[in-house]
């Protein structure tokens, strides 16, 4: 019988290779061959303990160790299992084997009040995400991209790669997507200044991937000046050839310091908005300070639960009467404007420079430790490598 290879995650701090059955005689769903698997924060997170997904819902959940990593996927369908109708991606391109597609991780029920009474986000009560929430117990295994096949059931969101945008760059699609949830800055614009409004300042609090997708979203969408700030020195280069105005290296200026600079490039007033996406709940109160009365704060940065942090909930909210908007998934409905924006800006943007590093499945671990590191973007694992 013919086995797959898979990198599993044992337990927080152990990964280890193993063999799996080929699925056969399944009745639905697909079985894609893995091209690329993009290393996420929250895997880092997981593989540090900190494995608690969706903290404070109903779909709360502590990841089912073991399980097979890799939710950031791109592969080529090799199999449909169900031969009784026509199978379509998520916006009704027909499908066919050797198709490339790229997949929303989440999987939801479609009958709690969030399914039915929400859209676009998957808000869902019963929320399961590939690589996180499925075990290498529950058949047939194969939930997680970093192996050389994955399963995919037959009510995931699925959506077909255009033949022009490679893997490197369609791996990106996820990390993107969740860029797109800086579009909710728009919904609260007015022409009293608020929200995402004309040629903003835009503030972005750490530069890994998530941090770069956003210089690049903001900077799509019209930003006028972008201020970023990393521990990183080689993340910063990284945001200035992405499109980022100003650096500040955290590590080599005082938080004061810091807060005087984003003032004195903003005539004293502080930034327009400001987006976390440091992973770092201190972050959070250093970039409510830079933001000016009135302003937009949007939270990406913080989806896995790393603790609390102290705010004065007077002076740095209700007297700037500043607008916080929490982004904890990505909306599921936007894959195909990722994949038109990867299209139509690919001349305006190195995309696939964003991935600095390529493991193949045997180095999975060692590719994990170097999406730690500070000279590294997205780290990517290959499993047919």
């Amino acid at each position: 019988m013919k086995t797959v290879k898979a990198a599993v995650m044992v337990e927080p701090r152990r990964i280890e290779l193993q063999e799996f059955p080929y699925p056969k005689n399944m009745k639905d769903g697909i079985i894609v061959k893995m091209e690329l698997s993009g290393i996420c924060g929250s895997d880092k997170h997981t593989y540090l303990g900190q494995s608690k997904q969706y903290a404070g819902t109903a779909a709360e959940t502590d990841t089912p160790f073991p399980i097979i990593p890799g939710h950031e996927n791109v592969g080529i369908i090799e199999e449909i299992c169900s031969k009784d109708n026509p199978l379509k991606d998520f916006n009704g391109n027909e499908l066919k084997v050797g198709d490339r597609i790229t997949m929303c991780p989440d999987v939801i029920c479609g009958e709690c009040w969030y399914c039915k009474n929400t859209f676009g986000f998957p808000w869902c009560d019963h929320n399961k995400a590939y690589g996180n929430a499925f075990s290498t117990s529950e058949f047939p295994s194969l939930f997680g991209g970093w192996a050389q096949y994955i399963y995919i059931k037959p009510e995931t969101f699925i959506y077909k790669v255009p033949k022009s945008i490679s893997p490197k760059v369609a791996v990106l699609s996820e990390l993107f997507t969740v860029a797109l949830g800086i579009d909710a800055a728009k919904e609260c614009y007015s022409l009293a200044n608020t929200g995402f409004g004309a040629f903003p300042t835009v503030v972005i609090m750490g530069v890994g991937p998530l941090g770069l997708c956003s210089v690049i979203r903001t900077r799509i969408m019209g930003a006028g000046t972008i201020i970023v700030l990393d521990k990183s020195n080689y993340r910063l280069d990284a945001a200035k050839k992405f499109g980022a105005d100003y650096t500040i290296n955290i590590k080599n200026i005082c938080e004061k310091d810091r807060l005087d600079y984003v003032k004195s490039l903003t005539n004293g007033r502080g930034s327009d908005i400001v987006i976390g996406c440091a992973g770092d709940p201190k972050a959070f109160s250093e970039g409510l300070n830079m933001l000016r009365k009135t302003g937009t704060y949007i939270e990406l940065g913080n989806f896995i639960d790393t603790g609390t942090t102290e705010i004065n909930i007077s002076r740095q909210i209700c007297i700037k009467n500043a607008r916080i908007i929490g982004i904890g998934n990505h909306p599921y409905t936007e894959y195909d404007n990722t994949l038109k924006i990867f299209e139509k800006y690919k001349d305006q943007f190195p995309f696939e420079e964003l991935v600095s590093h390529c493991y193949p499945l045997e180095k999975a671990e060692e590719a994990l430790l170097k999406s730690m590191d500070h000279d590294s973007l997205k780290v990517v694992i290959s499993p047919n490598l």
